[in-house]
């Protein structure tokens, strides 16, 4: 049954662009210009009158563009919940301009041994997360560290909470790895490293959806009945100013929206590709959580029973609901 029918949330690239190379991704390895200010004033306003509640200001790495911070406060403003990720190399510069704009602010840091991590991301940013935790925090700002989880990298885990997470009284928040396209991530976790993930988000100050968890015990996405609700859920705006459809990672379709994004989500053309979201034979098996997180919140099925403890865990934790009501 679905209990919500107008997409909830905007993942917005504001470039492709990346000062990282991460192995599990291949986004940097894109040419991208960068998104413009009335463009993005302009969909802001669309995004409010289709009902779209979250605003997930992304890239690349997002901090590369210099109006990052002009993007947040329209959005905040407006009183979308706004979000972003970063790899830290540049958040101690826009620290301040930050302020007070990101409501749920991620850091990403796969491993508490620095080499580890340094060498997954392809870059020495591990003391620049480290620097960006004492900032944020100095700001009054209250950072979660993001944990992508490799079968590589699971035995750090531990030692990220006890050692970065607990200390600074952050939030951790397990990001079980995917695989997408030819990109291969290595992120098969095994069913004991699942359980592991499982146990380990019933810990204080940590989130895990348990829907990640429950999708890949049962195999992924199925095509024959899909549980992604992706397009329909989520609205993907290109740095060229284009919806893509029906996800970014699968891009089949990309419609410049010219000033028009309310009109252009109801037309026929965006219909028609909405229609076949998690139904393309490439949504087989997928476990695309950035897809699959927004997808379990609007149907009730397993996955929305699965996801509901970590979710209100997460936003009773964070206060990020209150912004609901502004």
């Amino acid at each position: 049954m679905r209990l919500v029918s107008h997409p909830v949330l905007c993942n917005y690239y504001v470039t492709y662009r990346c000062n990282a190379r991460c192995s599990f991704c291949d986004i940097w390895e894109k040419p991208s210009p960068y998104i413009k200010l009335e463009e993005v004033e302009q969909n802001l306003k669309d995004l409010k009158k289709l009902g779209v509640n979250v605003i997930d200001f992304t890239g690349g790495e997002p901090l590369l563009h210099q109006q990052i911070d002009s993007f947040l406060k329209l959005a905040h403003d407006m009183g979308f919940i706004t979000t972003l990720t970063t790899n830290c190399l540049l958040y101690p510069k826009f620290a301040e301009r930050l302020k007070g704009k990101v409501d749920m602010l991620h850091f990403s840091l796969d491993a508490f041994e620095k080499e580890k991590h340094d060498t997954g991301r392809g870059v020495a940013c591990y003391d620049f997360v480290l620097d960006s935790i004492n900032i944020a925090k100095s700001l009054g700002e209250r950072p979660d560290i993001l944990f992508t989880a490799f079968a590589e990298n699971i035995d750090q885990l531990e030692a990220v909470y006890q050692e970065i997470v607990l200390p600074n009284k952050l939030m951790l928040l397990i990001n079980p790895a995917f695989d997408y396209n030819e990109v291969n991530t290595g992120s098969g976790l095994n069913a004991q490293q699942l359980q592991y993930l499982s146990a380990f988000g019933k810990r204080k100050s940590v989130y895990l959806n348990e829907g990640f968890i429950q999708l890949r015990k049962n195999g992924g996405n199925q095509i024959l009945d899909p549980v992604c609700k992706a397009a329909s859920t989520t609205l993907v705006i290109s740095p060229e100013n284009q919806l893509v459809l029906p996800c970014y990672h699968l891009g089949e379709k990309k419609f410049p929206i010219n000033g028009n994004l309310f009109e252009l989500y109801q037309s026929k053309e965006v219909k028609e590709q909405i229609a076949l979201e998690g139904k393309l034979p490439a949504c087989e098996g997928c476990t695309i959580n950035c897809y699959m997180q927004p997808s379990f919140a609007v149907e009730l099925n397993q996955y929305f029973w699965k996801a509901l403890p970590s979710t209100l865990k997460y936003n009773l934790t964070k206060g990020t609901w209150k912004r609901m009501f502004k």
